[in-house]
């Protein structure tokens, strides 16, 4: 049959790329479906204009060391240590590194090496428990989730009694506790819990912002951004990827729903009214818009639904890209404004009584004469205001704040533009704006992600099957859904 394939995947996103080129690498006849006009998904760069080109949502990244040796990908290299800089009223702005640190606090500088350790070593064993499927608690799980779980109980006994200790400890800690059982100033404590927080709808003090804030180190290799300037770089790889094993990828293919006979999903029907089977299909859209929009409730357990609608998402995160002539004076790496701990706290009170926060966390990155503008809090869900009327303000405030620690800023922007909560649902696909397909709390992580009972990437529709970020080992950039979901599929 020429229109029937191995497998689909919807969305051309990373995982849903990573899910893809493994495989088409395994002899699949594999086709991935991609609404938009290019592949990428989030982890995306795009030009806005002549000479503005930004990494449009996700800042750079990395996919997992074993998915590039696996598919032998052509990535750029992140081997130069970036600076993690906080912004000071003075001028005098920290780098995170133990030698700037000391004009701080001499007892903060020489804890900070053994923080350090510790947060790479929490990193390792989270990342060995993102390898592993998680069994769908409460039910019953065979030899192959059994031998995952002993595979990581091995993990964490060789990561030594302390280490195993400290992490399951750490997991459901505040960001603030955390970092008070290692450091004494206000200034590097909120620096570094702004990377606990970044992208979620929590506050510092939020509990689980210390699972937070490994999750994220271990996604970045540590507190500052890698690849800036370069996210399209890696999905085009991953195409790249594709082709060459074989597969099939088609843009400008909206999927529309999902066909399902006898509680078997058979294919896909696109927005042009095609019609295209498969004996697999995997959906690397969130959760939320997979089951309740393209499969649909009244073919799912009325449990279930419930437990999809439930599905926390909560989205609060604008971007601001400005074009400048390159005289912004902002330094290279990762620039945060987290001055003190209750400033990023009060700035996530706003988003939960939905209201932009008027001071702002912010999370600044320079490509070229590019600077882009990670905005917390924005929250999607606005109680006073619409969003097609609220870009400008956010707009004005993320320009008014960072000039008031970069005078030059305002005078060098020739253009802006803003991406919004609603903007990351339209345009991108983020059901209400969430960049992680669902929050990541405590109860919607390992057996609990995306929802319990189901965190083994599988659906109560047989072939249809789970691989975005919203899945167990998911949220940013590491193409772990899409790896971990061929270990699932038939």
């Amino acid at each position: 049959m020429k229109n029937h394939y191995d497998t689909i995947i919807i969305g051309a996103g990373h995982n849903g790329l990573v899910a893809a080129a493994y495989l088409a690498k395994q002899g699949k006849k594999v086709l991935v479906l991609e609404r938009r006009a290019i592949v990428g998904g989030s982890v995306v760069t795009e030009s806005f204009g002549d000479d503005f080109s930004a990494d449009s949502v996700w800042t750079g990244g990395t996919l997992r060391p074993d998915i590039i040796k696996d598919l032998k990908l052509a990535l750029p290299k992140n081997n130069e240590k970036q600076a993690f800089i906080s912004l000071q009223p003075d001028g005098n702005h920290l780098t995170l590194d133990a030698e700037s640190i000391k004009r701080i606090s001499e007892k903060d500088a020489a804890r900070f090496p053994e923080f350090v350790r510790f947060m790479d070593k929490a990193a390792e064993i989270l990342d060995a428990a993102y390898a592993t499927i998680m069994p769908r608690l409460p039910m019953n799980f065979g030899i192959r989730e059994g031998y995952g779980l002993l595979e990581l109980g091995l993990e964490l006994k060789l990561a030594g009694r302390k280490d195993m200790l400290n992490f399951i400890r750490a997991l459901p800690m505040t960001a603030q506790e955390l970092l008070d059982e290692y450091f004494e100033s206000d200034v590097v404590k909120a620096a570094i819990a702004s990377v606990g927080i970044h992208s979620f709808t929590l506050g510092p003090m939020g509990a689980g912002t210390g699972y937070t804030l490994i999750h994220n180190w271990m996604n970045r290799g540590g507190l500052a951004n890698v690849n800036v300037g370069k996210a399209g770089e890696i999905t085009q790889a991953l195409a790249n990827a594709v082709k060459s094993f074989g597969g099939e990828i088609r843009t400008e293919s909206q999927v529309t729903s999902i066909r399902v006979e006898n509680q078997a999903a058979k294919g896909v029907v696109l927005a042009s009214g095609e019609e295209i089977t498969a004996n697999a299909i995997l959906s690397s859209a969130d959760p939320k818009h997979t089951l309740l929009k393209l499969v649909g409730p009244q073919d799912l357990p009325p449990e279930f639904v419930w437990h999809t609608q439930s599905i926390k998402m909560r989205g609060s995160v604008a971007k601001v890209h400005l074009q400048t002539n390159g005289n912004h004076g902002i330094p290279k790496g990762t620039v945060v404004l987290a001055p003190s701990i209750k400033y990023l706290e009060r700035s996530y009170d706003a988003a939960k009584y939905g209201e932009i926060s008027e001071k702002p966390y912010l999370e600044v990155t320079t490509s070229r004469n590019v600077v882009s503008i990670h905005f917390q809090f924005a929250p999607y869900l606005l109680k006073n205001g619409d969003w097609s009327l609220e870009t400008s303000k956010v707009e004005k405030l993320a320009i008014d704040t960072l000039s008031e620690y970069f005078p030059n800023l305002k005078s060098q922007v020739s253009a802006v533009k803003t991406i919004t909560p609603k903007d990351l649902e339209n345009v991108y696909g983020l059901t209400e704006g969430d960049l992680n397909h669902g929050q990541l709390m405590l109860d919607q992580f390992l057996f609990m992600r995306p929802m319990p009972g189901w965190s083994n990437h599988k659906t109560p529709i047989d072939n249809l099957y789970l691989c975005g970020s919203g899945v167990h080992g998911g949220g940013g950039v590491s193409g772990v859904g899409g790896r971990n979901v061929i270990k699932m599929v038939k």
